[in-house]
C-alpha cells in the first residue's frame, strides 16, 4: 500500500481507489500517490463494462480458432511455460479526464486517475499465432473476454479486435502475471491481452478466445463504443479510438490548494502512445510564458516520465499553473481538447489553480 508521510508528526496518509461507479465496479487511481515507477496492484484503476465473471473450479484454457491452419486449445500451464517477456507499460482508459470535457458528455466521469503503470509478463501474441499458422488473407484478430452482460437489449461478451499488423507487434502479449504475481481476478485472471501504446479497451481482460478473421470485426465495443464521434447527433466523420494521445497530469500542488508564499515544487507525469516524451513545459501565468521542466527518469516507450520544476510564488496572489508535453512524433497537447460525443481521448493542456496566502 502507498502512503504519504507527514514528517512533522510521524503520521501517514493511506491511499485508496476513488469510486466512479459500483455496479459494475469502476475506480480510479489516486494520482497524487504515484511516486514510483510501478503502480501497486491495490491502486491499479479498475474499468469494467459488466459484473466480474464467475470462475468455474476447473482448469483454464485459451482457444485460438478461425482462419488458421491449426486451431489450438492451450491449458493454463502450457501458456505459462512458453517463452515469455515482461513489459513495463502504462494503461490508460480512453475515458480518462472525461469529466473535463466542455460541453459535458455522458459516461463515467473519470478525472485524471484512469491511469496506472505495471509490469506485465506473458507470451508474445505473435508466438501463439505462429503455432496456429494464420491463413493468407487474414485481416484482424478478435479477442473475447469472459465478462458479459446486457448491452442495447442483447446479451454480449466484451470483444475487441486488432489489425493483424498490430497483433503481430513484438510488444503485444497474452499476460498471466502483473507485478510479479498471477493476474488478480479483478484485473483479468487467468489471461489478459496487453497492447502497449493503445488505450486500455484494447487490453482485453479475462481473455478466453482468440479468433482470426478475414474481414472487419463489427462488435458493439468496436463500432459503437470506442469510436470518436465529433458531432453531437450525427455519426459522420467518426473514427476508431486506438493509440494513447500525448498527455500529462499535475500531481502537486493540488487543484485549488492554498500555499504559503515562497518556493514550491510543481510535479507530475507525462506520457504518450507512440514514440517517447521529449519535453514538458510549465506555465505559472495562465500560458503567457512557459519554462522547461526537468525530466526525472529516462524516457522509455510505453512508460510515463516524471517531471518537476521549482517556482517561487508571491504572497496574496492567485496563479493558474499549466503543463504541456511533447513527444518524438511531433505531437503535443492542444489548448483545447478534441470534443467527441462519448468523451474519449481528452488530452488538453492540463491546469490547476493555486492561491498564495498573504
Amino acid at each position: 500500500m502507498f502512503y504519504l508521510n507527514h514528517h512533522d508528526r510521524g503520521l501517514k496518509t493511506k491511499a485508496h481507489l476513488i469510486a466512479k461507479s459500483l455496479l459494475p465496479e469502476n475506480q480510479e487511481t489516486p494520482i497524487h500517490f504515484l511516486e514510483e515507477k510501478i503502480t501497486p496492484r491495490s491502486l491499479t484503476f479498475r474499468r469494467n463494462h459488466f459484473p466480474y465473471p464467475k470462475f468455474p473450479i476447473q482448469p483454464f484454457f485459451l482457444t485460438i480458432t478461425g482462419s488458421v491452419k491449426n486451431p489450438l486449445i492451450f491449458h493454463y500451464s502450457q501458456i505459462t511455460s512458453m517463452p515469455s517477456q515482461t513489459i513495463t507499460a502504462l494503461l490508460e482508459c480512453s475515458g480518462n479526464k472525461r469529466a473535463h470535457f466542455e460541453p459535458k458528455v455522458f459516461g463515467d466521469q473519470w478525472k485524471e486517475g484512469a491511469l496506472s503503470q505495471g509490469n506485465w509478463k506473458g507470451v508474445p501474441l505473435s508466438y501463439l499465432l505462429s503455432l496456429t499458422e494464420v491463413n493468407t488473407g487474414a485481416r484482424e484478430i478478435v479477442f473475447l473476454g469472459d465478462d458479459s452482460g446486457v448491452k442495447d437489449g442483447q446479451h454480449v461478451h466484451f470483444q475487441r479486435s486488432l489489425p493483424l499488423e498490430k497483433a503481430l507487434d513484438q510488444h503485444v502479449i497474452v499476460a498471466w502475471e502483473h507485478n510479479q504475481k498471477p493476474l488478480s481476478p479483478k484485473h483479468g485472471f487467468p489471461f489478459r491481452l496487453i497492447v502497449p501504446g493503445w488505450y486500455g479497451m484494447a487490453s482485453v481482460k479475462w481473455l478466453k478466445t482468440i479468433h482470426v478473421i478475414n474481414h472487419s470485426f463489427s462488435g458493439p465495443f468496436q463500432t459503437d463504443d470506442y469510436v470518436y464521434y465529433p458531432h453531437k447527433s450525427e455519426d459522420k466523420d467518426s473514427f476508431p479510438v486506438t493509440t494513447n494521445r500525448v498527455n500529462s497530469i499535475i500531481q502537486h500542488p493540488l487543484d485549488r490548494q492554498i500555499l504559503k508564499p515562497g518556493k514550491h515544487e510543481i510535479t507530475g507525469l507525462a506520457w504518450t502512445g507512440e514514440g517517447v516524451i521529449t519535453s514538458v513545459e510549465i506555465s505559472v501565468d495562465n500560458g503567457v510564458t512557459w519554462k522547461a521542466a526537468s525530466l526525472h527518469n529516462p524516457t522509455q516507450k510505453y512508460q510515463w516520465v516524471k517531471w518537476s520544476i521549482s517556482h517561487v510564488f508571491e504572497k496574496n496572489h492567485e496563479s493558474t499553473v499549466k503543463v504541456r508535453a511533447f513527444d518524438s512524433t511531433g505531437q503535443s497537447q492542444p489548448d483545447q481538447a478534441f470534443w467527441n460525443r462519448k468523451g474519449y481521448g481528452h488530452n488538453q493542456v492540463s491546469q490547476i489553480k493555486v492561491q498564495i496566502e498573504n
